[in-house]
């Protein structure tokens, strides 16, 4: 049977309850090959509905998104602000490390995204909440909604912290000002209110995710800006660094500078490699937005939107490669966190360095409204499910989202610690643990028994997810004890 309509809009993946009392279960074989019974429920009705009639009843229009368009979505969804970190996570592992690391966790989500798909063709649900409810009922509904809420409500966050912290520089730097004043449009609480209102909320309003293809197209072209720009300073920036005395740096990595550091390194290890695997981990965390993509791609099917993420992750793969790579031998030992942060020890007033912030500001800010549509599809799912689309509500969690997203980034000074947990947590739940005991428990095991070498695999997944998970929040647990001694010893 074609699923090309299967699909679960954003806007509405609504049902509106027309089937027969009488009907309680029809067996149908699905786009995998696999003949499923399903039982008519709150979750089914629209499937069974296109079983019958081969008309959609999840959405109010068939999938009109391109494939070029879907591609820069879930490269959009993809790309985020870890990107600025992936230079000090390279020079935290080395090289060679480091792109064993990032080749693994590239396949490891390509992989991730393989089940998940699989998942939504066995049983003809495109949205995540869903497939938590076909696997182990209410709960994993309300699960599966939760982590992705946390996740994307953290993503959010940063993106709207690098507004806050990076706009008032780059207005002060065109401004020509050397010094920061206490006008409100030098105040990031007041800007990122002002980016709110005007860019991000009106994008947040659209009916359709797929509308937001061109902005990503544009927002993936500022971080191309971004790689080209990193690659240039490379040729231009001498080690070692000369230091501009008059700027505050903070070193993040403890380092001097001096000439022994200008050598790079295949392989290292030291106290802060153990935080360079989550950066990496997260940097390819695109999973919530993979469903809503899928839904309205154009003739859709698992082969074509399993094209859409290979290309989608090869590409980001390549962008994040080279941009660790060339920030790295720029800097080497010296690298920020984040490395626009290590540009301002050089030239803060550097013009290409400010078109730069600029781009990034702009990239962030265009993928926000991705990252929020599906917070806002898995509170509809658990609080009005089956109900038609209303643009009142449509509109409404948009502005509480937002509303609540602001509130945290204005009035919380530090959620590094916060951002950490949630990282350590719901990053290895998307990626690992989800899709595979969604697998594990839709599949059907006539089909493919516990003892077959996919759902081995899939086990074997979801055990890596709770490892990492476990190693992660054990490692900022010791790291927290750490710095407390540190501390209470400097007292």
């Amino acid at each position: 049977m074609e699923m090309d309509n299967l699909g679960e809009g954003e806007d509405s993946h609504m049902l509106n309850g027309s089937v027969p009392e009488s009907l309680n279960t029809d067996r149908v074989t699905l786009d995998d090959g696999y003949e499923a019974e399903e039982q008519v429920g709150q979750e089914q009705v629209g499937f069974l509905q296109h079983v019958s009639s081969q008309k959609t009843q999840f959405t109010d229009f068939d999938g009109k998104t391109s494939f070029g368009m879907s591609v820069f979505n879930l490269s959009n969804a993809i790309m985020g602000s870890g990107i600025l970190g992936l230079a000090f996570a390279m020079s935290n592992t080395g090289i060679i490390l480091f792109i064993i690391l990032l080749i693994l966790i590239a396949l490891l989500s390509t992989y991730s995204i393989h089940l998940l798909l699989k998942c939504s063709g066995v049983v003809g649900m495109r949205a995540y909440e869903q497939l938590g409810h076909r696997a182990f009922g209410q709960p994993g509904k309300i699960l599966a909604a939760l982590i992705i809420t946390i996740h994307n409500v953290g993503a959010m966050s940063s993106y709207l912290y690098i507004i806050k912290n990076e706009l008032p520089l780059v207005i002060q730097a065109f401004l020509g000002l050397h010094e920061p004043t206490e006008d409100w449009y030098l105040n990031g609480k007041v800007l990122i209110i002002i980016v709110t209102i005007f860019i991000i909320l009106p994008l947040a309003l659209m009916k359709h995710l797929g509308y937001l293809g061109y902005t990503s197209g544009f927002s993936l072209g500022c971080m191309v800006f971004f790689l080209c720009a990193v690659i240039y300073k490379k040729t231009v920036i001498s080690c070692p660094l000369k230091v501009n005395h008059t700027e505050h740096v903070v070193y993040t990595n403890g380092y001097n500078t001096t000439g022994d550091g200008c050598t790079a390194k295949f392989f290292t290890i030291n106290s802060q490699t153990a935080y360079s695997i989550p950066i990496i981990a997260f940097a390819f965390v695109c999973h919530p937005e993979v469903l809503p993509i899928y839904t309205e791609l154009r003739r859709a099917s698992k082969k074509r939107m399993q094209n859409v993420a290979n290309i989608s992750i090869l590409a980001m793969f390549v962008m994040y490669l080279m941009t660790a790579l060339f920030g790295y031998l720029t800097f080497y030992g010296e690298v920020d966190s984040d490395m626009l942060h290590t540009y301002n020890k050089v030239d803060p007033l550097d013009t290409l360095v400010l078109c730069v912030r600029l781009a990034v500001l702009v990239a962030v800010t265009l993928t926000v409204p991705v990252v929020l549509f599906p917070i806002r599809r898995a509170i509809q799912q658990l609080l009005c499910p089956g109900q038609d689309f209303r643009w009142w509500r449509h509109i409404l969690i948009a502005v509480c989202l937002l509303t609540v997203v602001n509130l945290l980034v204005i009035f919380i000074p530090n959620i590094k610690d916060i951002f950490g947990v949630i990282g350590s947590t719901s990053a290895p739940s998307l990626i690992f643990i989800l899709p595979s005991i969604f697998y594990l428990r839709i599949v059907p095991r006539e089909k493919e028994p516990l003892s077959s070498c996919p759902k081995i695999m899939a086990s074997l997944f979801a055990s890596a997810g709770f490892v990492f998970m476990i190693t992660s929040l054990s490692l900022m647990i010791v790291d927290w004890v750490t710095i407390g001694r540190s501390n209470m010893g400097g007292h």
